[in-house]
């Protein structure tokens, strides 16, 4: 593999690896539906302020979300919405995994 396509290979994994804890898959499907305040997030997601800035700074590091500091509060919106096509995706693989489940402990009868 040349240098070129593993720094891309490795620039997906990194954005990947940033999606993999549930918590984070959360805080970007709650931005979906538009900006949040990491406060709005706390209470929803139910953990402390500190870590859910945590979470929120790896999605920065990212490039998944955008911050935009307002007084005391900090908002947060995605900054690339195509990454919702990959989630979306994603849940074909998971139905698809059920469906196959299914089938299969149907079969067994």
């Amino acid at each position: 593999m040349d240098q070129q396509t593993q720094q891309r290979i490795e620039s997906r994994a990194r954005i990947i690896k940033a999606l993999a804890h549930p918590t984070r898959l959360f805080i970007v499907e709650q931005l979906s539906h538009g900006e949040r305040c990491v406060n709005e997030l706390t209470e929803m997601i139910g953990h402390d302020t500190s870590t859910v800035s945590k979470h929120l700074a790896v999605l920065k590091n990212a490039g998944l979300v955008n911050d935009d500091k307002r007084g005391l509060q900090v908002y947060y919106t995605l900054k690339t919405p195509c990454i919702l096509n990959f989630l979306s995706c994603v849940e074909d693989v998971v139905q698809a995994n059920l469906d196959e489940q299914l089938i299969t402990a149907g079969g067994s009868d």
